[in-house]
């Protein structure tokens, strides 16, 4: 037996959706507006994973510029139809509104490493979608949205059959089942005669679960089980939370798992906050006698160490090649474990050939737009965690800056910027001092939330040379510090890093905390930052 800890992908990797395919599991997880597009990774024995790639050109026009925080691609559905693997997943462009304005969209190829077929858009009820394939044929489940007014907005889960090549609809969509509580992320199983209805239910908050409905026949009648398969929301005391969002997967000697959402909250004097964001975690499960599936310890709470068997099989999957040499020892690619915002990054505004063993950014829109962010960023997966860059860079205006960030969305983040400010007692009046005529080259320490950016402190630096800039994550506090004459030198107070949290403000949240490096040039895009050394150590405890 191996033991795997929970989660098995730790900070900002939600709505996983697991699959088995030979000797190999595969998990999806949501991107919202981040690019690569639809983060896969592979494991051979459920405890180990390895980053595999991502469904390239899944935004169509390789953009999402313009779609909301916590909009853009959300639940992608992973599957394989005995050929190739496909996926299917919704592009949300609004949030918070009774109109999801979304689209549903399919890729397949050979390989979860590709290539990836150009996404093509299929029926686009509600987000959530996934497939089931059975017999040569294809079905399409999704969640039906009610925008109307006194309308539900989680109305009933449809499905609808497709053309495998064309993929028009055959037929009329039909209801499947409607539930009294929040149900949604709809994934079918056939097992010993039964068709199986794996459902999140409850919302993706504290009260989220898994829920699951059985038939006889595809199209129903569905029967819903008396109880949940999954939740943690009876008990904030168990260390997983908000557990849901699953889909049942069979291990090749037979047993059964289920791949879920789940969360580590802090528990701070404001409540539980989860900076880290949704992550993916696998529980054992086996089957009763009346035929539902169970968690193998019993009760419905997730747990954070689970035995699963050992696979025997040796050697790569046929149809897979060697695994590529991981990202990190590829310098010149801005590859995983970075990630961009809303587009890919492009040597106009991340070059990392300009100067060997850096990346130069070019200013960009500031860190509140949803355009033109000039950002490369990476999770935050642990409650203690320290990140630290060195910055080169000639400010000349308040309109340029470049530093480092602890990032959530534009509501929720904290910067340490290398920029000018106006000289000594001078008031802000938006002086263009210019170079070395005036003004002085400063770190600015900003903290944003719901009620708007407020700087904490300004510290004078040299005009000339690089600086070392940290911040160091113990819980809910954030310390920023940048190196003076080799030492570590304190740069304002502790800040509050809970803020930076799927459950601060008022707003729906469904990312995680990056720590990331940003430049802004708000006038001409001119200015540029060089960046080295980048180091995030992320330790569990």
């Amino acid at each position: 037996m191996t033991v795997l800890h929970n989660p098995v992908l730790r900070g900002f990797a939600p709505d996983p959706s697991l699959i088995r395919v030979g000797g190999w599991y595969y998990l999806a997880t949501s991107s919202f507006e981040w690019f690569p597009t639809i983060p896969l990774h592979r494991s051979r024995d459920l405890a180990h994973w390895e980053y595999a790639g991502h469904v390239e050109g899944a935004a169509p026009g390789n953009s999402l510029a313009g779609v909301p925080d916590s909009g853009g691609i959300w639940a992608p559905s992973l599957s394989w139809d005995g050929e190739r693997f496909w996926v299917t997943y919704t592009v949300v462009r609004s949030v918070g509104t009774p109109y999801f304005d979304l689209d549903t969209y399919v890729a397949t190829a050979p390989s979860v490493e590709g290539p990836w077929s150009a996404p093509r858009r299929v029926a686009s009820h509600g987000f959530d979608p996934a497939f089931f394939h059975e017999d040569g044929r294809l079905w399409l489940l999704n969640l039906q949205n009610d925008h109307r007014p006194g309308g539900e907005r989680f109305a009933g889960i449809v499905v609808t059959e497709l053309d495998r090549a064309t993929l028009e609809p055959l037929g009329d969509t039909r209801l499947l089942l409607r539930h009294d509580r929040l149900i949604e992320g709809p994934k079918l199983l056939r097992r010993d005669g039964w068709y199986y209805l794996v459902l999140a239910e409850g919302g993706t908050g504290w009260e989220h679960g898994v829920r699951v409905a059985r038939a006889k026949e595809l199209t129903g009648p569905y029967e819903l089980d008396e109880r949940p398969l999954l939740t943690s929301r009876d008990d904030p005391a168990v260390p997983l939370q908000k557990a849901g969002h699953g889909e049942l997967v069979e291990t090749p000697e037979g047993q059964w798992v289920l791949g879920h959402l789940t969360a580590r909250p802090l528990h701070t004097p404001q409540g539980r906050r989860c900076t880290l964001g949704r992550e993916t975690a696998i529980q054992a499960v086996v089957w009763d006698a009346e035929g539902w599936p169970r968690l193998r310890q019993g009760g419905w709470h997730p747990v954070t160490d689970v035995d699963v068997p050992t696979h025997r099989q040796a050697g790569p999957h046929p149809r897979l090649p060697s695994p590529p040499l991981p990202a990190a020892r590829r310098p010149e690619e801005l590859s995983w474990p970075w990630s961009s915002l809303r587009e890919p990054p492009a040597p106009s505004w991340a070059d990392t050939t300009a100067r060997p063993g850096w990346i130069r950014l070019r200013g960009r829109h500031g860190p509140e737009s949803r355009w033109a962010a000039g950002l490369l960023a990476q999770r935050v997966t642990e409650h203690r965690a320290e990140a630290e860059v060195t910055v080169e860079a000639r400010p000349v205006t308040f309109t340029q800056a470049a530093g480092l960030l602890l990032w959530y969305n534009p509501e929720a983040y904290l910067a340490l910027d290398l920029t000018w400010a106006e000289p000594e007692g001078e008031p802000q009046r938006g002086q263009q001092w210019g170079g070395s005529a005036g003004g002085r080259t400063v770190l600015s320490l900003v903290e944003r939330d719901e009620d708007g950016v407020r700087q904490v402190a300004v510290v004078d630096v040299p005009v000339n040379g690089p600086v070392t800039l940290g911040v160091t994550v113990e819980g809910a506090d954030a310390r920023f510090w940048y190196l003076r004459e080799g030492v570590r030198a304190a740069v304002g107070p502790v800040l509050d890093f809970s803020r930076l949290s799927d459950d601060h403000g008022s707003r729906l949240r469904f990312t995680g905390t990056m720590a990331a490096i940003h430049a802004r040039d708000l006038v001409d895009a001119a200015f540029t930052a060089d960046f080295t050394g980048f180091r995030l150590t992320c330790t569990p405890g």
